[in-house]
């Protein structure tokens, strides 16, 4: 009785909260439903078609297309290698302070977001991939070092020790005992992240990060919504490419 009576008073301090949010929000869904909201609705929806197809926006598509790929890549790869490195710290391979201290800014790293990443990169070194590189890769490396460093805290210890225990030195026990078993997880988290970071760099354009995003918010600035409608369409063909790739890849690898 007492359970049920909890869950009576949660259920209602949800509700509760919900609608004060409504009021404190002041949300009108009734102008969705009216006459003039419908036209207006309407109308901005059937301004996205049919999409520009033209050869000379079609060619800028696929430009941007590139450009939003090579920085999902390149950010990914730089967050990879920087993040097996600090992982090593992170798992304590260098020491308890090296592994807290290390662990303190991997939580730094993935705490920030990656569009206030690329706010903050745009700013730095200006507008363009550039900065949406930067932006992944300083997140990206927040969370595969994470990743990264638990893999190797499960990692089983007794062929590297085997190895020292044989007269080899820390690299090549690590290299020879450790490695290959967290290898194939390093690889699919990776693989993972940047099926993650190809949406985000799509996004990241809207802060000036370049690529499709970019090319987006510009489009819809313009009120262009048919070649907004293409690049739309360019994102979710790119990102279900990608997805099934990195699904093959990874399907592969375990």
């Amino acid at each position: 009785m007492k359970r049920i009576l909890a869950n009576l008073v949660t259920l209602t301090l949800l509700c509760g909260a919900v609608a004060a949010s409504f009021i404190w929000l002041q949300l009108d869904f009734s102008a969705l439903v009216t006459a003039d909201g419908r036209e207006q609705m309407a109308r901005y929806v059937a301004a996205f078609f049919p999409p520009n197809t033209t050869p000379a926006w079609l060619a800028k598509l696929w430009q941007g297309a590139l450009e939003t790929l090579a920085i999902s890549a390149i950010g990914t790869l730089l967050a990879a290698l920087f993040g097996a490195v600090l992982s090593l710290l992170a798992a304590g391979r260098m020491g308890a302070v090296a592994r807290s201290l290390c662990r303190l800014l991997l939580n730094a790293l993935r705490s920030v977001p990656e569009l206030v990443w690329a706010a903050l990169m745009v700013l730095a070194a200006g507008l363009g991939p550039f900065a949406g590189t930067l932006a992944l890769a300083l997140h990206t490396t927040g969370v595969l070092g994470r990743l990264f460093a638990e893999a190797l805290e499960n990692t089983p210890t007794a062929p590297a020790v085997a190895l020292r225990e044989s007269g080899a030195g820390r690299i090549t026990a690590f290299l020879y005992g450790t490695l290959p078993g967290v290898l194939p997880q390093w690889l699919s988290y990776t693989l993972y992240r940047w099926e993650n970071n190809i949406r985000m760099a799509a996004v990241l354009g809207f802060v000036g990060a370049g690529g499709l995003g970019q090319m987006l918010h510009v489009t819809l600035s313009l009120f262009q919504q048919s070649k907004a409608s293409s690049v739309i369409i360019a994102m979710l063909a790119m990102v279900l490419l990608v997805d099934a790739l990195s699904g093959w890849l990874r399907a592969r690898l375990g």
